[in-house]
């Protein structure tokens, strides 16, 4: 199976290092990685606008967005719905499999 590796640094300084399993008929890696790169930079600079934003309402607006598009794909609903779900819990799966570098904290 291709992968798409993906390198992201949070806001606290911990960086993943995932490999996103790609579907059998992606077009084009390299553009959904940068749609990663730009939605995520997208939500950052949301975030730090209005910073008492929590955690469960981004991921609450990051499900509706996902749905919103999944309905705009002109195939029957039960194929767009099965896809949204496979391609999210594959992508779960490989953040949950990442190794989390967290920077060291203290005094030298």
């Amino acid at each position: 199976m291709t992968t798409l590796p993906y390198r992201v640094e949070t806001g606290t300084g911990d960086t993943f290092y995932i490999e996103f399993p790609l579907h059998e008929e992606t077009g084009d890696p390299v553009r959904i990685g940068q749609m990663v790169s730009q939605l995520l930079a997208t939500i950052d600079r949301d975030l730090a606008l209005f910073a008492d934003t929590s955690n469960g309402d981004v991921l609450q607006a990051v499900a509706m967005v996902l749905a919103v598009r999944a309905g705009m794909v002109h195939a029957d609903n039960d194929t767009t719905d099965r896809l949204a779900s496979e391609l999210l819990s594959s992508a779960l799966n490989a953040v949950a499999e990442a190794p989390r570098q967290v920077p060291q904290t203290g005094h030298a």
